[in-house]
């Protein structure tokens, strides 16, 4: 029988070559627009390419589009952009002119106004913020949006969740210790431990990766910490990476509230979606704190997980209610712009090298399992029941569409 190309009858050796010829001619490296808008109008100072990162990607034939002053408030000019590579332009309508856009902030409705048909928009999925209109008008016009915190990695972990929340906890004792400080009103305390003083105490609620950092830079400094969460694995887990015990405890009602009586702070490093009903600190057990001790809802994003916090700003970043001082502050890591800058972009060059290796987007999500996970709109098809529960869409499974697309 004649070859035509293709090897037919006995499946050889010959046939496997041929097919691995065919997997990798489909695999042909793709050159990537990428479009970075300048969100700092938005209260955000992070940006998810480094300079440094541009320099590679535009080094493998990518292009980046960046808009004029958009790593400004992380310390990156624009004359560093363009040196690495990227091309800088004036509006946002130029940004979305792009292939793919990734930017800091969750996608609103006024961003969508600018996205074109068949786009792809990378951007953290925060429920809270993501509205039905945006929903809507992304999958008119077949965007395909991926949640790059829900992304996961080689080992199903969440790399951008993992990375902030390190950052985060560290931030939360700088935090602590600046508002402790006579200079910001606080009780005149050291965060740390001094020869022959009381240790200040520290209570964190949650045991995962922000807790985790938290009471290791707390520890360091010499405070006593008190970790409480729901699962006892998590705090065995805690006392095994933090190479000492520390004490620990699941949420018992008088347990907690003996502990806060004496805690100078409270951290708050749990997630809890639905406020109302799980809240972990009631105002009661406020009221409980000493006047002058601090809380710092890190989970105020999520609608914070103690009954007294509320959102503010860097700009009034705390508030005072019954003696207790709340810093309750959203996006706190734009305050540590430059090093989360660089914290994202450790994770998302490799990710566009890979993405560009594997042909684009749509072959990146057909054989990347874990860039499949942070898909939440695929051409338009919204792939996630929990966002098409909360607005009353319909979702569709990922893994079917692309078995039948």
């Amino acid at each position: 029988m004649g070859n035509t190309g293709k090897m037919s009858g006995t499946i050889n050796k010959q046939w496997f070559l041929y097919q691995e010829k065919e997997v990798f001619k489909d695999r042909k490296q793709k050159r990537l627009i990428i479009g970075i808008p300048n969100e700092s109008e938005k209260g955000e100072n992070r940006i998810c390419l480094t300079p440094e990162s541009v320099h590679v990607l535009v080094s493998m034939g990518n292009e980046i589009w960046l808009q004029r002053g958009a790593g400004n408030n992380a310390h990156y000019t624009d004359r560093e952009y363009a040196d690495a590579g990227a091309m800088v332009v004036e509006s946002i309508g130029q940004v979305y002119a792009a292939d793919i856009v990734i930017k800091a902030t969750s996608v609103s409705v006024s961003d969508t106004v600018y996205m074109h048909d068949r786009q792809v928009v990378l951007s953290p999925l925060k429920l809270g913020e993501l509205r039905k209109d945006a929903i809507v008008e992304m999958m008119q016009k077949k965007i395909t949006a991926i949640g790059f915190d829900i992304l996961k990695d080689e080992d199903g972990l969440y790399p951008v969740v993992r990375i902030m929340s390190e950052i985060a906890g560290n931030a939360a004792i700088m935090i602590a210790s600046e508002y402790l400080s006579n200079a910001r009103g606080g009780k005149g305390i050291m965060l740390g431990g001094i020869s022959g003083i009381t240790p200040t105490e520290i209570v964190i609620l949650g045991a995962g990766t922000l807790g985790e950092y938290a009471a290791r830079t707390a520890l360091g400094l010499g405070a006593t910490v008190r970790v409480f969460d729901y699962s006892v694995n998590r705090l065995r887990r805690l006392n095994e990476v933090l190479g000492q015990r520390v004490y620990t405890s699941v949420f018992h009602k008088p347990v907690l509230e003996r502990v806060l009586s004496s805690a100078d702070v409270l951290i708050g490093a749990i997630c809890c979606f639905d406020k109302a009903d799980n809240m972990v600190v009631t105002e009661e057990q406020v009221k409980l704190m000493k006047k002058g001790a601090l809380i710092i809802d890190m989970a105020i994003d999520h609608g914070g997980c103690i009954e007294t916090s509320g959102p503010t700003t860097h700009d009034k970043p705390v508030y005072t209610y019954e003696g207790v001082i709340h810093y309750c502050v959203p996006n706190v890591l734009s305050r540590v712009a430059r090093t989360a800058s660089i914290a994202y972009s450790n994770v998302f060059l490799p990710l566009f090298r890979h993405i560009s290796w594997q042909g684009g987007v749509t072959n990146a999500i057909r054989l990347n399992m874990g860039l499949r996970e942070g898909v939440y709109l695929y051409k338009g098809i919204l792939t996630k029941p929990l966002i098409a529960d909360k607005y009353g869409l319909i979702s569709r499974d990922i893994d079917l569409l692309l078995a039948a697309l």
